[in-house]
């Protein structure tokens, strides 16, 4: 299905003259501004959810995340604590110069409980830090998007951590796309339309202009225009409903 966001509103002066809301213009006059609604608020939280969440919680592309890199300490006693500090500073602070947006979990929950509740968050990366990585010289880190397990060494991390975010980044983007390609068809027939409409999935398809053609196909079938594409190419194309030339190439789909 489609998710309707980012649809434009010109609410013009309305709510302006309403409220007062002026602004001085190029030959210093006073006039109401002009508004617009785009209804992409808090529905987008849902998109990010929906786009790339999997069965384990979040999957959060790594440009939007809170925190883009969480650091679960493996600390049995005091004397583990304070290693892990030493071991990290230096670390966090380079990062953090890189402005990489850092968290340290140094709650009483165990690091089970503390993996799965970072993974549920959605947080791109985790490192794991113990003294048997500090031994080594090394940090674990595991990628949320493919749950991959890299050693790193603490000379190699600073410089490689915005680089497999970048990775964490395009790969999100990626699978979303694939997956929306992979579920947008192009057919030519009305039945066929029906048919992929009842399953689940984009159309992409002739449209004849009529806002009438749009209601019917929207009484019969839920599905609605949800955009109409850059690349459309109307050439020999008919309207999928009414058999007239078409005069967009549009995308239909249910919406939630």
């Amino acid at each position: 299905r489609a998710l309707q966001a980012g649809t434009s509103h010109n609410l013009g002066q309305n709510f302006a003259k309403a409220f007062g809301v002026t602004f001085q213009t190029q030959d210093n006059r006073e006039d109401y501004v002009y508004a617009t609604s785009w209804g992409i608020s808090t529905r987008l939280v849902g998109a990010v959810i929906m786009a790339h969440g999997d069965d384990k919680g979040l999957r959060l592309p790594p440009r939007i995340a809170p925190h883009q890199v969480v650091i679960v300490p493996i600390a049995r006693n005091e004397e583990h604590e304070k290693l892990i500090r030493d071991f990290i500073e230096p670390l966090v602070f380079g990062l953090k110069e890189k402005s990489i947006r850092i968290h340290e979990d140094w709650t009483d929950n165990s690091p089970g409980f503390k993996f799965n509740e970072w993974e549920m968050k959605g947080v791109p990366l985790r490192m794991e830090v113990g003294p048997r990585d500090i031994e080594n010289d090394q940090v674990v880190v595991v990628r949320r998007d493919t749950g991959e397990k890299i050693f790193l060494n603490k000379n190699d991390l600073i410089s490689r951590i915005p680089n497999l975010l970048d990775e964490i980044q395009s790969g999100l983007f990626e699978q979303a796309k694939a997956f929306r390609d992979e579920n947008t068809f192009n057919v030519s027939n009305y039945n066929e339309f029906k048919s992929i409409i009842k399953k689940g999935g984009f159309v992409r398809c002739g449209w004849d202009g009529d806002p009438e053609t749009e209601a019917a196909v929207k009484e019969e079938t839920k599905a609605t225009i949800r955009c109409i594409p850059f690349d459309e190419n109307i050439d020999d194309l008919h309207c999928i409903y009414s058999g007239e030339p078409a005069r967009h190439e549009v995308i239909y789909a249910k919406a939630y």
